[in-house]
């Protein structure tokens, strides 16, 4: 039995702690969870943390599960605020649940023989037969109001500050998501829930129904919210979440994303999202501090969460892709590139269509690089780019004379132009 609790703190995951936690999980093998929402099929990175903590608590010896929260996400946004959080039917639900079944597999063990196999439960299926006046009465009468609205949450949302007040169905979450640890100690000797330092008040309300309703005892633990040094915020980025779903975030995009860390959020999230051990990522922060300019820290923590998450044959072609900016790539490098990931590393590129008939006859280069795209303003201009030797197509130099055909595509589909060492246009052939 490792010690959880000391592994979560030197990691800088461990915000709060109900005392008593260590000495519990120290005694024999124990039982914890964490709520995700379900409200789409495919995990983000923000819900990261509360998965690294599962699998810290499972590589302890310790028995993880996942609670997918299909009754609240079926009930929405209590708040009526947001519309990320739609209302989902069962079916949608269902098919959440399995895809992301699917990516916590590849962190948690669920197939193993041993006692402390992940299980992923689903609180739709105690809360769905469960009645309001059964639960009005079995559950609601045991927690006052008065402990309700001792809660920061609940005070932050009621405080003179607070542009809107707090529907019931908000104020109610708390106890909804009690009677989900309730249940867990219950069926499942489950003794610890654990989430975001946001989640306290609703998980302590857990720990008191437990205690009142049980006459148990069970535990709370929160991690720390994940910050970025410049004060945005963590897991977005200008085109919304960063997902682990690859047909929502390319594997390319993803690796940027960790590439692109500042270092001090760099050496914060090594011990966070990945499983290097406290000597390694010693050594390596050291040689970091050393010389930041080769951003070790950054290559090393997009390298490890990219594999990860997807695989090592993804990370290879994201380093590839991210070559093709930023290093002495070749033709034959742009055309191992798939079509998602070619358009992900020329986002924001100029582009324009050419018929596939034209490129099938062959068109002239000057032709291309200004009637066909406008990427200079006249031919003369383009002329004398092509004397200076500075245009290539698909990465290699060409001069006056060079026609553009079918085997110059990238993909069946794509040509990249470029003028000088950073201007780039992509014609689409259609």
């Amino acid at each position: 039995m490792k010690n959880f609790i000391e592994e979560v703190t030197w990691r800088g995951m461990l915000h709060d702690v109900m005392p008593g936690t260590e000495e519990h999980l120290m005694e024999q093998m124990r039982v914890a969870y964490v709520g995700i929402d379900p409200t789409a099929d495919s995990l983000h990175i923000g819900h990261l943390v509360g998965v690294m903590m599962l699998k810290h608590f499972q590589l302890s010896g310790h028995k993880p599960l996942a609670l997918v929260g299909g009754a609240t996400g079926m009930i929405g946004d209590p708040s009526g605020k947001s519309n990320e959080r739609n209302l989902l039917d069962e079916s949608t639900l269902r098919h959440n649940q399995e895809a992301i079944k699917g990516q916590l597999a590849r962190f948690l063990d669920f197939t193993s023989k041993g006692a402390n196999a992940a299980e992923l439960v689903n609180n739709y299926d105690w809360m769905k037969n469960f009645s309001f006046l059964d639960f009005i009465r079995d559950i609601g009468k045991h927690i006052t109001v008065n402990y309700m609205m001792s809660k920061d949450s609940v005070k932050k949302r009621l405080s003179s500050e607070a542009a809107e007040g707090m529907s019931f169905t908000e104020f109610t979450y708390q106890l909804v998501q009690g009677y989900d640890f309730l249940h867990l100690y219950n069926n499942k000797s489950c003794t610890l829930q654990m989430g975001g330092s946001d989640q306290w008040g609703n998980i302590t309300t857990g720990t008191e129904l437990v205690r009142r309703i049980a006459g148990g005892k069970a535990y709370a633990l929160t991690c720390p919210l994940i910050t970025k040094a410049d004060g945005t915020k963590f897991g977005k980025s200008e085109g919304g979440n960063i997902w682990l779903d690859a047909a929502r975030t390319s594997p390319y995009k993803f690796y940027q994303y960790w590439l692109n860390t500042s270092d001090l959020d760099a050496e914060k999230y090594i011990k966070i999202f990945t499983f290097l051990t406290k000597d390694e990522i010693e050594v390596l922060t050291e040689n970091h501090r050393e010389t930041p300019h080769l951003r070790l820290m950054q290559k090393r923590l997009a390298e490890e969460i990219t594999t990860m998450v997807h695989s090592i044959s993804d990370l290879e072609n994201a380093i590839k892709a991210s070559a093709i900016l930023f290093g002495n790539s070749t033709a034959a490098d742009l055309k191992q590139l798939d079509e998602a990931t070619f358009l992900d590393v020329f986002e924001g590129v100029p582009q324009a269509e050419i018929s596939k008939v034209e490129i099938e006859l062959g068109i002239d280069i000057i032709t291309v690089l200004n009637e066909k795209t406008g990427f200079f303003k006249s031919n003369g201009e383009a002329r004398r780019a092509l004397t200076a030797n500075s245009i290539s197509v698909n990465r290699e130099k060409i001069a006056e004379g060079f026609v553009l055909t079918i085997k110059d595509l990238i993909n069946n589909q794509f040509v990249l132009l470029q003028s000088g060492k950073k201007n780039y246009f992509v014609v689409r052939v259609v």
